[in-house]
């Protein structure tokens, strides 16, 4: 394949994380456009590819974004963003459409839904729909790609499936859950979207793509039990569960928010299986063949058994969530800001001091009143926030952007700092910060000891922020000082 000049949008997020590194090696230059480029610092591609700050939905930020470019993939959709998203993402769309087509860019490449033909779509799909067509009908040659459910480690849809069929023995279900899916593994989906730089450009259609398997989504629950070696489960179709109640009952019991479920289980309504089986004419299949549905999920289970999830639903930014910078002054803008500050030696050096903070979270908990962490987590799910059940990428390692738990790392300085924002539904601000530097000489041993400095930041909002923060003012001595003990203590046990 020739080198050529792409630029992806959406690149901090599940897919586009994904295809970015994969262009790269495939040999072509690649621009990302982000809002937040401070999200790509850490991620191992960040310095094979060129970052441009800007915003799609502000056509002035788009100026230049697209130059010397051939190819543009669209890779942007708003989900869990409120009644407004569609008019977002309309607006974004022309906005690509009129850049790319202003820059003589030659093709555009997007990622839609699979849907039937003549049904009654969900607002989301109704919206994904809208944006291929808005693309297709521009002056730049267009490629749509109409995916149903994607098959792999982090991808919204499996971690679903996986913690449906994890922890529910029985499933009491809507009546969607003998419809027709055709999933697709990620792996698959990203050879199309890199084969697609390479189309002709008198070819402006969409194409369906699928896996090799048909099945309904009952039967993936239960084939997903077989490979990760569970006793198949029983299935109750209650057909009084409305979309709106499977979400919330999916939002309780998986990690996947309630704003993200609605939308998954609202592209469940209807069939979604392949339309069309010409893609092959076009773009060949990967010449192992696609990846059955049983195969994807076996290669997603050892991905995350062995810490290597490349990108996850989690990462996407949380609609409505606080992103401005740490306010480190207590009197910052003329407001108040509640800090509860405290610093403990450790006996152990930095670098094994900061290998514990940087481990926080998930599967290995916060280090204090585990009770507490856990009724914040359930209280915060039960006003539609993300709760505690999205854990980390990876058990070692975070990475700027990164969700954690139902915080955000706003910021890591590795070996000496990490900054956490809050997305678990507040009234104001907060924020979490972990520092680590060199400490008296409180250890024998080589390196001499380290100094953990500890500080939780509360910018509340009105009178509601104030009565919060004094709400939970008694809790913080067991839990900010149970912390900060419990991870220096670890820290020295590792010594």
């Amino acid at each position: 394949m020739d080198t050529v000049r792409v630029l992806i949008t959406g690149a901090t997020g599940y897919i586009g994380g994904r295809l970015a590194p994969r262009l790269v090696t495939a040999g072509h230059h690649v621009r990302v456009l982000v809002r937040s480029p401070e999200k790509l610092r850490d991620v191992p591609w960040r310095e094979s590819v060129e970052v441009v700050k800007a915003d799609l939905s502000d056509k002035a930020s788009l100026a230049g974004a697209f130059d010397d470019i051939d190819v543009v993939y669209y890779l942007v959709h708003a989900m869990g963003g409120g009644g407004s998203f569609s008019d977002v993402d309309k607006r974004s769309a022309v906005n690509v459409a009129e850049a790319a087509a202003a820059a003589g860019v030659r093709r555009i490449v997007y990622l839609g839904g699979l849907h039937p033909s003549n049904a009654e779509l969900s607002t989301h799909l109704k919206s994904r729909l809208e944006v291929g067509r808005i693309l297709l009908d521009s002056a730049v040659p267009t490629v749509v790609f109409q995916a149903g459910v994607v098959i792999g480690s982090g991808s919204a849809s499996f971690e679903m499936v996986r913690h449906l069929t994890n922890r529910l023995p029985v499933m009491t279900t809507p009546k969607w859950v003998h419809n027709k899916i055709q999933p697709i593994a990620v792996r698959d989906v990203l050879h199309y979207l890199v084969a697609a730089a390479a189309t002709t450009p008198e070819i402006n259609r969409s194409f369906d793509i699928g896996g090799p398997d048909i099945m309904q989504y009952g039967e993936m629950m239960n084939a997903y039990a077989d490979v990760a070696g569970l006793v198949r489960r029983r299935i109750v179709v209650l057909p009084v569960l409305t979309p709106r109640l499977a979400g919330l009952w999916v939002g309780l019991v998986t990690p996947i928010p309630h704003g993200l479920a609605m939308p998954l289980i609202e592209s469940l309504q209807n069939d979604a299986v392949m339309h069309d089986h010409d893609i092959d004419g076009f773009i060949p299949p990967p010449e192992s063949g696609l990846t059955t549905y049983r195969e994807a999920v076996r290669l997603a289970l050892r991905k995350i058994e062995n810490g290597e999830v490349e990108t996850s639903w989690s990462g996407a930014t949380i609609a409505g969530a606080p992103s401005d910078p740490l306010p480190s002054d207590p009197d910052w803008a003329g407001e108040t800001v509640y800090v509860d500050h405290r610093e403990r030696d450790c006996a152990a050096d930095p670098e094994t001091l900061w290998k514990v903070v940087e481990s926080i979270g998930g599967e290995n908990g916060w280090y204090s009143f585990p009770l507490a962490w856990a009724i914040r987590g359930w209280m915060d799910r039960a006003v539609g926030g993300v709760g505690l059940r999205r854990g980390r990428r990876d058990p070692r390692h975070l990475n700027t952007g990164e969700a954690l738990d139902f915080w955000r790392v706003e910021e890591i300085d590795r070996g000496k700092l990490l900054r956490l924002r809050a997305e678990m539904k507040v009234p104001g601000g907060a924020w979490l910060e972990l520092r680590v530097s060199e400490g008296q000489r409180v250890s024998e041993g080589p390196g001499g000891g380290s100094r953990l400095e500890q500080r939780a930041v509360f910018f509340p909002r009105g009178l509601a922020g104030r009565l919060y923060w004094y709400s939970i003012l008694p809790f913080h001595g067991v839990v900010f000082e149970g912390m900060i003990t419990n991870i220096t203590s670890t820290a020295e046990r590792s010594i």
